[in-house]
């Protein structure tokens, strides 16, 4: 079934004389995205490449949830970074739909951010963006942090597509898969304003670790986890009133 929605995926997008060739790389394994240069996220259109991960529907929950308890708790026009971009898929639909909001976006891979910028370019968005190690390149405050960092561990079993195609460096790692959340929640309090919201995308088995983390960082914070349509944990949320 999946493979019909792929071709159909690939007829729509792909010129005719293109078809063929898309058909054999699809045949090899190699996931649609890849082969048609874009996916759909947020009613917007990503272009993808090897150097980024394939933005999931999850992380679309993530943007809308984000979104929800901006207007339910913070009410402003706020300053959103972005960590781990990619190809820029939240911070552009986070921006598309708070238009009147600052958004910074951070990646540490330089080809992954050439995609990110090429994105906001064709989405008709501003957004400043910066090459670095997660919260390293900031120097200005912000309301709302939000990221889907890497978060597999390196001895955990994924599916072939995913971890022939997709770039490493976005999916993998090391503490368990906790590296990252761990080192964003260390540093975080530099970087945000009093008020504010950590949104986080996790592996369904961290919520428990994350929040466990994020508690010794931010003591006083409403911290919480959340369910994605799968009914597995997938989010973290961190409010600072």
């Amino acid at each position: 079934m999946q493979k019909d929605e792929d071709v159909a995926y690939i007829k729509k997008y792909m010129k005719k004389e293109k078809w063929e060739e898309a058909f054999i790389r699809l045949e090899r394994g190699e996931p649609v995205q890849y082969i048609v240069g874009n996916v759909e996220f947020y009613g917007n259109t990503i272009f993808v490449d090897k150097n980024v991960l394939i933005p999931r529907f999850e992380t679309e929950e993530l943007v809308y949830r984000t979104l929800k308890y901006n207007n339910q708790y913070l009410n402003k026009d706020v300053f959103i970074v972005d960590i781990g971009t990619g190809s820029g898929a939240i911070a552009i639909a986070l921006k598309k739909e708070l238009p009147n909001c600052c958004v910074d976006a951070v990646d540490i891979s330089k080809k992954a951010l050439e995609v990110a910028k090429k994105n906001a370019t064709y989405n008709k968005v501003n957004i400043d963006f910066y090459e670095g190690n997660l919260l390293e390149p900031l120097n200005k405050k912000y309301d709302i942090l939000i990221s889907n960092p890497p978060y597999i561990d390196k001895d955990e079993e994924i599916m072939d597509i995913v971890k022939n195609y997709e770039p490493h460096i976005a999916l993998y790692a090391a503490h368990q898969g906790l590296f990252c959340y761990e080192q964003i929640l260390k540093d975080a309090h530099r970087i945000l304003n009093k008020k504010n919201m950590i949104a986080f995308e996790i592996g369904y088995k961290q919520g428990v670790k994350i929040k466990k983390i994020a508690r010794q960082y931010f003591p006083k914070a409403d911290i919480w986890v959340e369910k994605d349509l799968s009914n597995r944990d997938r989010f973290v949320f961190i409010l600072n009133k």
